[in-house]
């Protein structure tokens, strides 16, 4: 049945969220889900290829989504506001998606889940980094700056929507605003 597939997804999700990957079993997942564990084994094969899954089908999107946000149009202002903006709509849309994310982030890069997760990682200051490497052509004083400000850059976002998680500020479009003014006072001075 096709709604075992996104059921399992869905309530691995939520544990490997609140649990942490490496703290939640087969076992459980499959209790969670209300199915057996051959079931998962058929769609998913273990653990690993669940988050394998999610990861692929749920975040891999957004990947796409923020590729086009961080397309550089010779007005950086522009770009950085597209660019949180498309961050704060994935991050509400999907909450405990992206706090897993943040999670296996912060891990041990020997953990499984965070080897899994890094190459999103990676791909997502891959294209912050492109996105500053073209507008220092415009901006002189930026040159050579590009992994850094992609570093500084998503650090404050994912600041911003960490505090929105835990319920300290929103993700409104003054927040945006507010993200993209602190942001560029640093980088024009």
């Amino acid at each position: 049945m096709a709604d075992n597939r996104s059921t399992i997804l869905d309530c691995s999700l939520k544990l490997f969220a609140a649990k942490g990957y490496d703290a939640v079993g087969v076992q459980q997942m499959v209790e969670a889900a209300g199915i057996k564990k051959p079931t998962l084994y058929h769609y998913f094969g273990s653990k690993r290829g669940v988050l394998e899954a999610l990861m692929q089908e749920r975040f891999a999107p957004f990947l796409s989504q923020l590729a086009e946000a961080a397309a550089y149009t010779s007005d950086l202002p522009l770009s950085l506001r597209q660019v949180v903006t498309c961050y704060f709509e994935f991050a509400l849309e999907q909450p405990t998606l992206y706090q897993m994310h943040l999670a296996a982030w912060f891990a041990n890069p020997e953990n499984e889940a965070s080897q899994i997760i890094t190459s999103y990682i990676r791909e997502q200051h891959q294209l912050l980094e492109s996105m500053f490497q073209q507008a220092a052509n415009h901006h002189g004083n930026m040159r050579g700056r590009q992994r850094v400000y992609a570093a500084t850059f998503l650090g404050m976002v994912n600041s911003y929507i960490v505090q929105a998680l835990h319920q300290k500020t929103d993700l409104s479009e003054f927040t945006v605003h507010q993200a993209v003014q602190q942001f560029s006072y640093g980088i024009y001075s």
